[in-house]
């Protein structure tokens, strides 16, 4: 049997993506489940995996893609946790030499896969696995966050901010957030932001400090990085905690910042299970998945998709996801 996929084979320009036909994966492994895809995510993982080959193997073409949704077509001897029929999301796959969602089917391990949340269709469950376990774990896992803590998210409209604002205020904080427009503005403070900083307008340690009396932050969350992270120190409180997850510049002015106020460096990085094969966290990872679903269906949790996509249309969808602007996720729509 075979399969329509989006195929990399060199890396360069959302062009290097191209359609293809290939068979159908097949269950290998008793602990294994096959997926019929239904809809996958596009995060910015796959722009730079497309653009500098990270992760792919010489010679070998790579499916993208690192979250979706579906519904388990098979399972192997030993899978006790799903079953055939059921509506399941994941983050898993979609890195180099590992399979991903931008195809019809999909093998996965069943310690990666997680019930769909009621609530949410294929489209919005694709939107949520990577963001959504991202922005716990950078949140919670990391961060600490606690209930009447102030906090600081940037981009508070974008993939992982949209959820990190949700979730903070879930935990009880107060939640301030930089947009860079008045409809991203809007998409923030509906989900619950409690002060807008329009960065492009007026400078966030200035308006930060001036909603703190001065103080600062207790936990900030860089999801931008650059000179993002190093101006974000001064905008945190002495003692607290600045989490990133991007790779900060080696040198500048914000590391001497932290250190002047004893602050908490962490970084996320969510992917860190499937590059390292560290089993025990993908496990810690599907359970947050858990979570997620059970905040979504009891109300308390929303996904925002910007736009979506047929699987022919991957090329456009890298574009958009490339040229920013939009709040929430793009979302490729391949059996929904």
């Amino acid at each position: 049997m075979s399969m329509l996929a989006v195929v990399l084979t060199t890396p360069g320009e959302p062009e290097a993506l191209q359609l293809e036909r290939l068979p159908r994966p097949e269950i290998q492994f008793p602990h294994q489940v096959l997926v019929q895809v239904k809809a996958a995510s596009i995060n910015p993982i796959d722009t730079k995996l497309r653009r500098r080959g990270m992760l792919l193997h010489p010679g070998q073409p790579a499916i993208l893609g690192c979250d979706g949704s579906g519904v388990v077509v098979a399972c192997g001897d030993q899978v006790t946790q799903v079953q055939p029929g059921q509506a399941v999301y994941y983050c898993y796959g979609g890195l180099g030499g590992m399979t991903g969602s931008y195809a019809e089917y999909i093998v996965l391990p069943e310690t990666a896969l997680a019930p769909k949340p009621e609530r949410l269709s294929f489209v919005e469950a694709a939107a949520l696995p990577l963001v959504g376990i991202t922005a716990w774990e950078a949140l919670f896992d990391r961060g600490q966050v606690q209930g009447r803590e102030t906090v600081l998210i940037h981009g508070g409209a974008g993939g992982v901010g949209h959820i990190a604002v949700q979730l903070a205020k879930q935990r009880g904080a107060r939640v301030l957030t930089t947009v860079s427009s008045l409809e991203k503005g809007k998409l923030a403070q509906a989900l619950g932001a409690d002060g807008l900083v329009y960065y492009r307008e007026t400078p966030f340690v200035q308006a930060v400090l001036y909603e703190t009396q001065g103080q600062g932050v207790d936990y900030a969350l860089d999801t931008v990085g650059g000179e993002t992270f190093h101006q974000t120190p001064a905008a945190v409180r002495y003692y607290g905690r600045l989490v990133t997850l991007l790779q900060p510049p080696p040198t500048g002015q914000g590391w001497e910042v932290a250190r002047q106020r004893n602050l908490t460096i962490g970084y996320t990085l969510m992917l860190t299970p499937q590059t390292a094969n560290l089993p025990v966290h993908q496990v810690r990872q599907t359970h947050i998945l858990r979570e997620l679903a059970a905040w979504v269906d009891a109300g308390r949790l929303t996904v925002t998709v910007a736009q979506t996509y047929p699987l022919a249309e991957v090329v456009q969808a890298h574009r958009q996801l490339e040229q920013g602007g939009f709040g929430g996720k793009l979302v490729l729509t391949i059996g929904a």
